[in-house]
């Protein structure tokens, strides 16, 4: 065995030292707009399909294709996301000061429903009766919730607020990424081919399909529950029809978010006294609503990945934390991969997608 050092070998480690510095240094340089990017990355290779086929109907010519996908985007995702955000800071503080209004003029009395409810009604009844008889414990009580639950409201506007801005970014990225996405695929795929070997098309199938998947299951159930919610909305006429909508699109990508709005409607719908609006609502909101989850996700999650529950609300939760709104989308879709590229490598893949692979 020849000691002498070979000087090949140490050029090696220099280039793979370097390469990883510069990596290093260009995530750096790029970390305040990576949820951003990511975002657009995922966007443009679920929508990559229909791209090729308006590049097809535009004659090749990549930049006006380019700029309708991005515009559309625009049109269908963030002007809408942007006047919910708008508008949701107007209502809050509206509904806020008719709270406070009616708590200092003591008109805010329990509706007749409550009285109804089996065995509890007539006790909650006249406990809150009391608690609005006395101006003392109705203040102390709204000034340990009303405030509380007004700055977590704002706090949600302004992180919906703050989405407007990171999709109107990645929409921006979006635009480059249609436009030279042929030239930065090639690029990729010489990169993971001179890592990776003879895996890299395999490992470039599962991103793909994955993130297709996801985004399609979570974006297309998201968009369905929203629809079907305006429809019981607009039925069973409850207020502020587009705010609502909006917030069960966005709520349904947590799991189990959805009820909370529509059970909230329900529940102003059994105040304001209608109570056969309000038992409609919850028919709707249950067989309806949440149903549409069952039925559609599969439907669209035809090729992907099927993320575990715990994944799913992981994701949901840590890509919040991490990237602020739009994790809604990257952090289930991020765990998404790397669970389907661990279960190819570990030749463990779900027994889900092995049936639908075999279809």
């Amino acid at each position: 065995m020849d000691p002498r050092p070979n000087p090949g070998q140490g050029r090696n480690y220099a280039r793979a030292a370097a390469i990883l510095l510069l990596t290093l240094g260009c995530l750096y340089v790029l970390r305040p707009f990576l949820a951003a990017i990511l975002f657009a990355a995922a966007v443009v290779i679920s929508s990559w399909p229909l791209y090729l086929r308006l590049l097809q109907h535009m004659r090749g010519r990549r930049t006006p294709a380019a700029l309708t996908m991005t515009l559309s985007l625009t049109l269908l995702v963030i002007i809408p996301l942007a006047l919910v955000a708008w508008n949701l800071a107007d209502n809050i503080a509206g509904a806020f000061e008719q709270v406070r209004a009616a708590l200092n003029h003591g008109e805010l009395l329990p509706p007749q429903w409550v009285r109804d409810i089996p065995l509890l009604g007539e006790q909650i009844d006249a406990y809150l009766r009391q608690l609005v008889a006395s101006r003392d414990s109705m203040m102390e009580l709204a000034q340990r919730l009303v405030e509380p639950a007004r700055r977590a409201l704002l706090a949600g506007g302004l992180m919906l607020g703050t989405g407007v801005v990171q999709l109107s970014l990645a929409a921006f990225v979006s635009f480059f990424f249609y436009r030279d996405g042929a030239a930065l695929n090639a690029v990729i795929a010489a990169a993971t081919r001179r890592i990776m070997g003879e895996e890299a098309e395999a490992v470039s199938a599962i991103v793909s399909q994955t993130v297709r998947g996801v985004m399609y299951g979570l974006l297309g159930t998201a968009l369905a529950q929203g629809l079907v919610a305006a429809l019981g909305f607009a039925i069973a006429g409850v207020p502020a029809i587009l705010l609502l909508s909006v917030l069960v699109f966005v709520s349904s990508l947590i799991p189990l978010g959805p009820p909370v709005i529509w059970g909230g409607a329900a529940l102003w719908l059994f105040y304001e006294g209608s109570t056969g609006w309000g038992v409609f609502m919850l028919i709707w909101g249950f067989f309806v609503i949440s149903g549409v989850d069952n039925v559609v996700r599969p439907m669209l999650i035809s090729r992907g990945s099927s993320l575990p529950f715990l994944l799913t609300l992981l994701g949901v939760l840590g890509g919040v934390i991490a990237f602020g709104f739009v994790g809604l989308f990257i952090g289930p879709t991020l765990l998404a991969v790397g669970y389907s590229l661990m279960s190819g490598w570990t030749h463990t893949r779900d027994p889900i997608v092995k049936q639908k692979e075999q279809l």
